[in-house]
């Protein structure tokens, strides 16, 4: 938006002394202290919290606009508006009196050398921080963060990302795929060389902001959603190219996949694809004439229905009445269903719509099976939450009587694995919290943003799951199934 109060509001010196010590991220509010999502006035370099803290930052603007009914104002005074700020984390710019984000700039470019300014701070801030760090790694033989488990100590192999204002159903996300890091590096590993790159959330969030504008802001959204968003941006961006990389070369690369190993949505396989791509068939049955239409869909997640008969259930004690499965949902998912009066289907033999049939199979299963839980429905007015528990299993689901052709598939290629299970914790989803449970090398850990802790089974499968991921199954294991 080009806002035009910036310049009665960019009033601070670049190389301002007034700035606090640190780094700008871990900038804490003057009011509350609070160092989470800090916001720097660029009036008069006040540093308050973000609207999703204690809102200070926006007070701070609003208590600017009250007249001063004791003393006259001087001329500066008048000018000063307190109405711009930018966030000290990702350094975007937001104008209080337009409400919305800032993308122009001042004649003499303030707002763009703010931004530099604080960015070295940050920069020299992280340098030093290294710097200690690797003094104290060098002056003790641990180098990893150790915890407490049943009275013995362990390393714990995993990093928080940190909350950016609201930015958890990214993190959550992030933190899922992550445990799946395993099948991304097989396949990436024949397709690129050189040194990994890791940047912080900040810059992951401001690239989402550019290629997914439905993103931008700090309100709360919806992880599935994001994900999506993530994973066809993703699969677009590899079809075409990578790095300078054309598209000719990255399937020539590619070709060590094998055919079965293949899905193509919106063009040639990907990585993306390849891991999460799968493939249903849709039988629709005409129930005038009995013609039947099949159709091929790919899909990189399955979307699943919570059956209405437990969608109603409104105790909270799992053990009034039957408790809704995994396998509930997905029976409901492939189960042979009668169109409504609103989806009629275009028979091509009777040449009109008619009443029908529609079932779906799933055709090829991916390596990752992505299902996502329909938690969120609309209503008359609003869209409410199904907050109900829905069992899942850690191992050995069994996809096999979901599959078109059954008896071509071999032993182990039905049964999956959970890796990862995303909740959400509220009642809307535009408010509440995303978290991650995820596992790696046999372990499981709660992702809380910044916050990583470890935990057990028994805690999981207690979740109330709005995605899970799993895996497939590669060795020969146990026959517990779903």
């Amino acid at each position: 938006m080009e806002c035009p109060h910036l310049s009665s509001s960019v009033c601070i010196a670049p190389d301002s002394a007034k700035f606090p010590n640190g780094s700008p991220s871990s900038w804490c509010c003057s009011v509350c202290r609070s160092n989470k999502s800090p916001w720097v006035c660029l009036t008069c370099s006040s540093v308050h919290c973000g609207r999703y803290v204690n809102g200070h930052a926006k007070k701070h603007y609003e208590d600017a606009q009250v007249p001063l009914t004791n003393h006259k104002k001087s001329e500066k005074q008048d000018k000063a508006q307190h109405t711009v700020c930018m966030d000290c984390s990702s350094y975007s710019t937001y104008c209080y009196r337009c409400d919305d984000f800032v993308v122009n700039d001042t004649k003499l470019g303030l707002v763009q050398k703010v931004r530099e300014h604080l960015q070295n701070l940050e920069n020299s801030a992280f340098t030093a921080d290294r710097h200690r760090k690797r003094k104290l790694l060098e002056n003790s033989s641990l180098n990893s963060k150790l915890l407490k488990v049943n009275g013995s100590t362990t390393a714990i192999c995993a990093t928080g990302l940190r909350n950016l204002g609201n930015t958890c159903f990214m993190n959550a996300i992030l933190q899922s795929l992550r445990s799946l890091v395993e099948e991304f590096r097989k396949t990436l590993c024949a397709l690129w060389q050189g040194s990994q790159t890791a940047f912080s959330p900040e810059s992951l969030f401001y690239v989402v902001w550019k290629i997914m504008p439905s993103f931008r802001g700090y309100q709360q959204q919806d992880a599935h959603e994001f994900m999506r968003y993530l994973l066809d941006h993703l699969h677009l961006e590899l079809q075409g190219g990578f790095n300078g990389v054309s598209r000719s070369a990255i399937l020539q690369e590619n070709s060590t996949l094998s055919a079965s190993n293949k899905c193509c949505i919106n063009g040639a396989s990907t990585v993306v694809t390849a891991i999460f791509g799968g493939f249903l068939q849709n039988e629709v049955n005409c129930l005038i004439c009995g013609t039947e239409s099949r159709k091929f869909d790919p899909f990189l997640d399955l979307s699943l229905d919570i059956p209405s008969q437990f969608r109603n259930k409104r105790s909270k004690n799992q053990e009034n009445g039957p408790v809704c499965s995994l396998r509930d949902c997905l029976r409901s998912f492939t189960d042979l269903e009668e169109l409504d009066e609103t989806e009629l289907y275009m028979c091509h033999k009777c040449k009109k719509k008619q009443k029908s049939t529609k079932k779906f199979w799933i055709q090829k299963l991916p390596k990752v099976l992505c299902l996502h839980l329909k938690r969120f429905h609309w209503t008359a007015y609003l869209r409410n939450k199904v907050d109900i528990f829905v069992e899942f299993p850690l191992r050995g689901l069994d996809m096999k009587c979901y599959l078109l052709e059954p008896e071509n598939s071999g032993p182990e290629s039905c049964l999956y694995d959970l890796a990862a299970v995303v909740v959400h914790h509220g009642s809307g989803v535009g408010s509440g919290h995303y978290t991650a449970y995820a596992t790696h090398e046999g372990r499981w850990f709660h992702f809380n943003d910044s916050t990583v802790t470890l935990t057990d089974e028994d805690t999981v499968v207690k979740a109330k799951a709005y995605i899970l991921f799993y895996v497939e199954r590669q060795a020969k294991a146990g026959s517990d199934k779903l």
